[in-house]
């Protein structure tokens, strides 16, 4: 049963998405859809990348070209960007990685004829509003098409979706000679947020809780695979390509102060085994270096059975670690991402210790507020979910005091810099993390030179004052 608050939200917000009057075609501002096109690039990773359960070698980018028109007929061409994470937002256990990704493929073409068909003006906030129900439904009808073990799900049709809706948003900022997270207020947004998200926002416009300039620099959340060697001895065969190949070199090389862990959350003594020895690497190298103040994340992939596998593993670390267990900021998605499926698994004992966010259950508005029933205290926002949820989502957030951080999906190239920008844009949200530049560093080369201090980070802090370029930024 729906709480009265949860009833109370769902029913504005339903009201807003369905009963709202025709886009206000504002004259200066609106933008129309003139062509979509498409094309895929594929990587090898240098080293592979453990999570889930699963290892993932390799990544195939889905890059969108978005041509629009203003309504004094100038057009521009936006570009947008994105790892189609099919292992992480379509996982199966009867499907290989080719079908599920040929899924995604196949969901894609039809996203580009829905986006190429639409020809209402409008700002992308509502663009997108009024897209999404119908890559939903594509995504329902190419699953009984292609004859799939399971439909694909939102999330994954959301990962799918969001390089589409990149590419709109960059050529709406760019039509306009400024950053999109400058382009959220009334001057440019034909309606306010209740529109989108209910009535708690009445009179309330999204450059409220957004930055129209990014934070100059934000510290560089690194990421430590579970299969990643933490020390020298530890490799058991080298890259060879110049970059580091264990953590400790990694926290040299790249000055780093914030470390995400990866853990299997299937085995307590395990997990507890492998902050510890995380800990034990950071914090020699960080003596060497004078560091006295780092921290970590602890990211469980939905392995975690219970609320209680996830008490005990906080116990056992804080019993053998006191000063380990401090430097834990948050913890993220310890459970199964069917929130509604499994009620009665909350989080309230666990986010009394530290805050919990939800990553992969996050897919809108209803599991947001649900997953704030269930005793969750934080959110991980995703350039990969579209920035038109994000920005949503980060309102919402913001308005709750919840937590934030916005988390990566091994983003290179123009979706790191996407992803990077809503971290920089975002109040709230302290780091940013960019895992390309460890596992397929090769995507990330025509962007090195334009963007420094982004893909190549030495003091342990990314440049982000340079992340406020037209559009979404990712132009040189």
């Amino acid at each position: 049963m729906l709480t009265s608050t949860r009833r109370s939200f769902l029913g504005t917000m339903a009201a807003a998405s369905f009963a709202a009057p025709a886009i206000h075609a504002k004259s200066t501002a609106n933008i129309k859809i003139q062509e979509v096109t498409f094309s895929y690039e594929d990587f090898l990773y240098r080293t592979p990348i453990k999570f889930g359960g699963n290892v993932v070698d390799r990544v195939t980018l889905l890059n969108v070209n978005c041509v629009v028109k203003g309504v004094n007929g100038k057009t521009v061409k936006g570009f947008g960007s994105m790892p189609l994470g099919n292992v992480w937002s379509f996982p199966s256990k009867t499907m290989p990685y080719d079908k599920t990704l040929t899924a995604m493929k196949t969901l894609a073409e039809r996203m580009s004829k829905i986006m190429n068909a639409y020809k209402e003006a409008g700002h992308p906030m509502d663009i997108n509003h009024a897209i999404e129900p119908l890559w939903l439904k594509a995504s329902a009808e190419v699953s009984a098409e292609l004859k799939l073990d399971v439909p694909i799900p939102k999330l994954c049709a959301l990962v799918t979706g969001s390089p589409f809706d990149a590419a709109l948003n960059d050529a709406y900022g760019k039509l306009h000679g400024r950053n999109i997270f400058d382009c959220y207020s009334a001057e440019f947004m034909n309606y306010d947020l209740s529109h989108y998200i209910g009535e708690k926002f009445k009179g309330e416009y999204a450059d409220k809780y957004v930055l129209k300039t990014p934070k100059a620099t934000m510290p560089l959340y690194h990421l430590v695979g579970a299969v990643d060697p933490l020390t020298p001895g530890e490799v058991q065969k080298s890259v060879g390509d110049g970059l580091p190949e264990h953590l400790a070199q990694w926290i040299e090389y790249s000055g780093l102060t914030h470390m995400k862990i990866k853990l299997n959350g299937e085995d307590n003594k395990w997990d507890t085994d492998r902050v510890l020895a995380v800990d034990k690497v950071a914090t020699e190298v960080q003596r060497k270096r004078g560091v006295t103040n780092w921290v970590y994340s602890l990211d469980f992939n939905e392995k975690c059975p219970n609320v209680g596998y996830l008490v005990e593993f906080l116990k056992n670390v804080k019993q053998k670690t006191q000063s380990g267990f401090d430097r834990i900021q948050y913890v993220e998605q310890p459970t199964k991402r069917d929130l509604q499926a499994d009620r009665t698994n909350v989080m309230f004992e666990a986010s009394k210790i530290r805050p919990v966010v939800i990553d992969e259950s996050l897919t809108g508005q209803d599991a947001l507020m649900l997953c704030r029933e269930m005793g969750y205290t934080g959110a991980a926002l995703k350039a990969c979910k579209g920035q038109s949820q994000a920005v949503l989502m980060a309102a919402i957030c913001q308005k709750y005091k919840m937590f934030l951080c916005v988390q990566d999906l091994t983003c290179p190239g123009a979706s790191l810099i996407h992803s990077a920008s809503i971290a920089a844009h975002i109040p709230g949200v302290a780091a940013i993390e960019a895992n390309s530049r460890q596992y397929v560093p090769a995507a990330n080369k025509s962007w090195d030179a334009k963007f420094p201090g982004v893909f190549d980070v030495h003091n342990g802090k990314m440049n982000t004052a340079i992340l406020n370029g037209p559009g979404l930024g990712a132009v040189a």
